[in-house]
Order: structure tokens, then C-alpha cells, then sequence
């Protein structure tokens, strides 16, 4: 049996959609609205669900302190990890489809590498070379100059990966050169970690765990119309993802313009990893391990079912993990990807061995 079949769970195209039960979407839905309550019912301060539920209605009469706690920080931190969440396992699905490697992530072409030297840049060069005090003379501090470094490290990045799609004939090229600017993005972080202070050193570190916590309102006006057209663009590609499931052979026999399908591919994936990562930071493990699940779960790798699955599911497991970071009712904060390693990583070992069982069979 080849590698590639027990992906293969279903019959490409809408034909499959009908065979995913309402009980499956109802409970991915049930799921989501759970997470999505329990998160901005449960944190340091522990509130009441059915306040929270008062105050989301819009109940003036709630105390204020509660008000402000679920208006002003917990429920953009939650839109933040829902969205976030479903762009990285969007961006993970169609690079495990396009490389066919049940292991691709959402940062495989070096997006993330990008961003995290943007970054780099911002934090470890401030004092050297002078890219703090361009912020600062420009009135951009804190947070958001942190956003604009990974945007234009991404975009960097994403210019020439797509620079390169457009020329080279197969998957495996592209993918070696994403790696290649990864590895070399990766190799500048390092060297500019060796002429900079300690202080900023873990500024970047901090960077690094990830944080849904981090976007404001005024931010989500850029963050969330951004992975929404993402997102829009997946449902969009369904059709010759599910092609590209046996190969650039097959997907060409099926009439797709191999070349111009792979060039949308990555530039919708790499707009939602990017744009995650630039606001959020690298946030590992939900890319590569929702797409096996949705799979699991809803017995298919017809991309017309499973878009809207991995969407519902990779926003609910972002909240749960954004949950557990937050330890409900102490003020320990854990980092955000040590716990979606710990969810993540059992998944990917799961599905490791499960493959090698039906490949055995």
C-alpha cells in the first residue's frame, strides 16, 4: 500500500460530504461554543458562566469589574485563539496535501523563520543597529512594532518562496527551498543572539513562547479580515486539493493547472501562518496535528468536508490550549507552546504509529 493511501479515507470531491453525520458537526460546533465559554468564564478570576453569558447579551446591570474583564481582555484574547487557530490548521492541511508528508506544518516554507528574524531584528538589533530607534522615531513602540517586524519578515520571506513556486516543476523543490530560507533565517537569529544584551535576549525568547493574549480590538481589524480571506481561499482550493491528493500526475489528468493551484496554495497558507505568527507568534503543533484529527474523526480527506471541520476544530483546540496556559485560578501563566506541544505531540506520535499499523495490514 502506498504512503500516501490511508489519508485517503474517502472519495475526493463533494461526493462525501452527505456521509459526515449532523451528529459530528453538531458536536465540532458543541465543542467550540464550550471552549469558547470556558474561556472567558475561567482565569485568575474565576466568573460565574451564566454572568458571562449575561454580559455577552449585553446585560448593562453586571458588576463592571466583571463587564471589563470579559469585554475588554478575555474576549478578544478568545476571537484571537479561534482565529488563530483555525489559520494554522488550514495552513497545515494544505501543506500535508500539497507535499503529500503527513508531518508538513504551517511554517514549512520558512514564514515562521521569516517573521522570528523580523523580530530578531526589532528586539536583539535595537541597540546595534538601530532599528529600535527608527520605531520609536516613528512613533510605533511596544507591541505593534513587533507585529510590523514579523509582517515584513514574512512577506520577505513569502516573495520569494512564491518567486520560486512560480518557476520550479515539483512539490519537493519548493519545499527544499523553503526549508533552505528557514535554516538561513534561523542561522541570523543565532548570530545576532551573539552581540546583543541579555535582557532583550529574553525579550525574544518571551516572543517565541506565543500569546493569544496580545491583540487588541483596534488590531483585530487588520488580524481578522486577514484570516478570514485565508480561510475563504482554502474553501476555495477544495476542489484541486483534493486532486493533488494522489499526486501532480493525477491533479494535471483532472484538468488542474498544477503550476497556478500550487502558487494559490502557498500564498493562502503562508498568509495565514504569517499573519498568525506576526501577531501572535510561532505557535507550534496545532498546524500538523488538527488535520489528523479531523480526519480521524470525520473518516475522510475530502478537503469540501474537511475545510469546515478543521476550521471548528483547530479554533477549539486553540482555545483549550490558550486555557490550560492560563492555569484557571492562579496567576501562573504557562507558555503557550509547551501546552500545545503536550496536546500536539501525542497526536502526531498517535498517527505515526496508526499509519505504520494499516501500512503493515
Amino acid at each position: 500500500m502506498k504512503q500516501s493511501d490511508p489519508d485517503i479515507a474517502g472519495k475526493s470531491g463533494a461526493g462525501s460530504l452527505p456521509r459526515v453525520g449532523v451528529a459530528v458537526w453538531g458536536g465540532l460546533l458543541a465543542l467550540l461554543i464550550a471552549a469558547f465559554l470556558l474561556e472567558l468564564s475561567l482565569g485568575s478570576v474565576l466568573l460565574p458562566l451564566r454572568a458571562v453569558v449575561s454580559i455577552l447579551l449585553g446585560n448593562e446591570n453586571a458588576p463592571e469589574g466583571w463587564r471589563q474583564i470579559v469585554l475588554l481582555f478575555r474576549l478578544p484574547r478568545a476571537v484571537t485563539a479561534m482565529l488563530a487557530g483555525s489559520a494554522l490548521s488550514i495552513s497545515g492541511l494544505k501543506m500535508q496535501t500539497l507535499f503529500r508528508n503527513p508531518l508538513a506544518d504551517p511554517f514549512v516554507l520558512g514564514i515562521s523563520a521569516g517573521s522570528s528574524l523580523g523580530v530578531a531584528m526589532v528586539i536583539m538589533a535595537a541597540g546595534g543597529l538601530g532599528w529600535g530607534l527608527f520605531f520609536e522615531k516613528s512613533g510605533i513602540t511596544g507591541n505593534v512594532s513587533l507585529i510590523l517586524a514579523a509582517t515584513m519578515g514574512a512577506v520577505a520571506v513569502l516573495m520569494i518562496v512564491l518567486g520560486v513556486a512560480s518557476k520550479v516543476e515539483n512539490n519537493l523543490s519548493l519545499l527544499i527551498v523553503g526549508l533552505m530560507f528557514g535554516y538561513i533565517s534561523g542561522s541570523l537569529v543565532n548570530i545576532l543572539m551573539q552581540f546583543t544584551r541579555e535582557h532583550q535576549m529574553q525579550s525574544y525568547i518571551a516572543w517565541t513562547f506565543g500569546s493569544f493574549g496580545g491583540v487588541t480590538w483596534k488590531q483585530m481589524s487588520t488580524f481578522a479580515p486577514t484570516v478570514m480571506a485565508g480561510l475563504t481561499l482554502a474553501w476555495i482550493l477544495a476542489k484541486p486539493l483534493n486532486a493533488f491528493l494522489l499526486g501532480e500526475g493525477y491533479a494535471r489528468s483532472m484538468g488542474v493547472n498544477v503550476r497556478y493551484a500550487r502558487f494559490w496554495i502557498v500564498l493562502g497558507s503562508s498568509l495565514l501562518a504569517g499573519t498568525v505568527t506576526a501577531y501572535c507568534g510561532p505557535i507550534g503543533f496545532i498546524g500538523i496535528a488538527v488535520p489528523h484529527l479531523s480526519r480521524l474523526v470525520l473518516k475522510t480527506s475530502d478537503h469540501h468536508v474537511l475545510v469546515p471541520a478543521v476550521i471548528l476544530l483547530g479554533a477549539a483546540l486553540a482555545l483549550v490550549a490558550d486555557l490550560i496556559s492560563q492555569v484557571p485560578g492562579t496567576r501562573i501563566v504557562l507558555p503557550l507552546n509547551a501546552v500545545t506541544a503536550l496536546i500536539g505531540a501525542p497526536v502526531v506520535i498517535g498517527m505515526i504509529l496508526r499509519r505504520r499499523q494499516m501500512m503493515e495490514s
